[in-house]
């Protein structure tokens, strides 16, 4: 049986031994360490208390680094030897060193996230410094000249700056992008469903005084004037990543969605699916190379189209709504043409593409929730609009104003037009009812957020924006760690059930320590508490997502 115990030395310090009984005999089986304090006496006895629990390893075996001690049995001329005089002064006792922490690290945090990458399948690039600025870019979103910083609070040593320059490169040449993509694919298909895909754009704008080709002036919801790239972002329904697209900052939304929808297609040999997207990319042409590629989409439409849409429903039951009326209708293709859709006929149309060529199916909800908050809307833009037509606000023209020989005045048509369609909100689709009802168009349409979502989080936690890097490589390559980023954040996130921001401030307190005892030197974890410990299992075995 073996025990732990404390021996008194010559010098004053206490020494850690680890004992057995063999046939009568006490044997020291490993002498631990010598502590000069009650603190080292403390870590010294936890590592011996340790080693006993541990029952797997036939070996005693701390994990530590020895330095081998030097033993004189002989001593030089003219120092006292093995068999000194007696009488001879003795050599001066040597004193055990203090002992001393060498650094501290965030080491669970890493690992834990290194783990996700590994299991999203992001090893296939087969590069341990994208690996790191993938990370860092989760843990600290900072500069390529600050990363070091981040990646020693991790425990990490990096690579040199032109190493990460150079990793810059090898990114975009190297066709990471389409290998992260593939993974992501892989892992959106196995665990999710990606018969449904939403998309969205955004802008990231640069400090920068000049355009180049890539970087331009465009339109910005913020109204910046800075030179700006516009970015679309694919994701499934959960709001996972698929794809990420870079187009010229002066680029419209509209042409941005057609060639990443089919990019997508193409490199995963898609044949069905949905495409999702906001009113913003609704445009007759968009519509139509969708349909003609094959995809079904679910746009939504603008409240200006409802009049001509809902005709035959205002001819026969007026203005009037109810909470939650779905109407199934039929909408123009193309601006101007002449609705297929009689008004004089009291039942709506439903949709079929053979009888109906020149027109969508339109689905048109009512929410009296809606109602009240566009009510609330039009009102500020009325009392807005007489306060500039009185002359009591300076301000550029706003909606409900309109501008005859000089003057300003209340547009009262408009305004009438716009009361009577608060609580409206439409949909167009090229999916026949009998294979996806209107109900289950809405619900697909408001999965939008998800993608939303994941914009936000790669502005605020990821802090993709604002951008340094000059070249388009290095644009490019940038793009592709925030993609990679998102992909671990969303992951992470599904895993625990937390936001991203409360798995940092969880894990990253957690630190590692590096200490020297007695010439020993030992990495000592922290320890976990149950909120830590649940964290970390859930990211290590996904079975047990929240």
């Amino acid at each position: 049986m073996a025990w732990v115990r404390r021996v008194r030395t010559a010098s004053g310090a206490t020494a850690v031994q680890i004992a057995e009984s063999v046939g009568g005999r006490r044997r020291i089986v490993r002498h631990v360490g010598s502590a000069r304090d009650e603190a080292e006496l403390g870590l010294l006895m936890e590592q011996a208390r340790r080693l006993l629990a541990d029952d797997r390893q036939g070996v005693l075996d701390l994990g530590l680094t020895p330095m081998a001690a030097k033993a004189v049995m002989v001593a030089p001329p003219g120092l006292p030897g093995l068999f000194a005089d007696p009488a001879s002064p003795s050599p001066a006792r040597v004193m055990v060193p203090r002992s001393r922490v060498l650094k501290t690290s965030s080491g669970v945090l890493y690992e834990a996230l290194a783990g996700v990458y590994t299991s999203l399948g992001f090893d296939v690039v087969g590069d341990d410094s994208f690996r790191d600025l993938v990370i860092a870019r989760i843990v600290e979103p900072t500069s390529l000249l600050d990363i070091d910083r981040v990646l020693a609070g991790l425990g990490r040593r990096a690579v040199s700056l032109s190493t990460r320059k150079r990793t810059l490169r090898r990114c975009h040449r190297g066709s990471y992008r389409e290998q992260i993509a593939a993974a992501c694919f892989e892992h959106a298909w196995t665990a999710g469903d990606v018969s449904l895909v939403l998309y969205d754009v955004t802008t990231l704008y640069f400090e920068a005084e000049k355009e180049d080709d890539l970087r331009k002036v465009g339109y910005s919801k913020e109204r910046r004037v800075d030179p700006q790239i516009v970015v679309g972002l694919l994701v499934d329904r959960q709001g996972f990543p698929l794809e990420i697209g870079c187009y010229e900052g002066n680029k419209a939304e509209t042409a941005t969605i057609v060639p990443i929808v089919k990019a997508f297609q193409a490199r995963h040999g898609l044949a069905d699916m949905v495409v999702v997207a906001d009113a913003g990319m609704l445009s007759s042409a968009n519509l139509k190379a969708l349909d003609e590629a094959g995809l079904r989409f679910i746009v939504g439409s603008r409240v200006t189209k409802a009049p001509k849409d809902l005709a035959s429903h205002f001819r026969w039951h007026g203005d009037a709504f109810t909470d939650g009326q779905i109407i199934d209708t039929l909408t123009p293709r193309h601006a101007g043409r002449r609705p297929e859709n009689d008004r004089l006929v009291k039942a709506e149309p439903a949709w079929n593409p053979q009888e109906h060529p020149g027109s969508w199916r339109a689905v048109w909800a009512y929410s009296s929730k809606r109602a009240a908050r566009d009510s609330v809307t039009l009102t500020l833009q009325e009392n807005r609009a007489k306060a500039v037509v009185a002359g009591e606000k300076a301000a550029r023209t706003p909606r409900f104003v309109k501008t005859t020989n000089g003057s300003r005045s209340l547009d009262d048509t408009a305004l009438a037009r716009a009361r009577a369609l608060v609580g409206l909100k439409g949909y167009v689709t090229n999916i026949r009812a009998h294979v996806m009802p209107a109900g289950e168009v809405i619900a697909s349409y408001h999965d939008l957020w998800q993608v939303e979502q994941s914009f936000r989080m790669s502005k605020t936690d990821l802090r993709a924006r604002p951008m340094f890097a000059r070249t388009r490589d290095a644009i490019e390559a940038h793009l592709t760690i925030v993609f990679a980023a998102l992909a671990i954040s969303r992951v992470v996130q599904n895993r625990t059930g937390l936001s991203l921001r409360r798995v940092l401030r969880t894990l990253g307190p957690l630190r590692s320590a590096t200490v020297e005892i007695n010439g020993v030197i030992t990495t000592i974890p922290p320890a976990l508490g149950p909120d830590e410990a649940t964290i970390l299992n859930a990211l290590h075995h996904p079975a047990s997502r929240h």
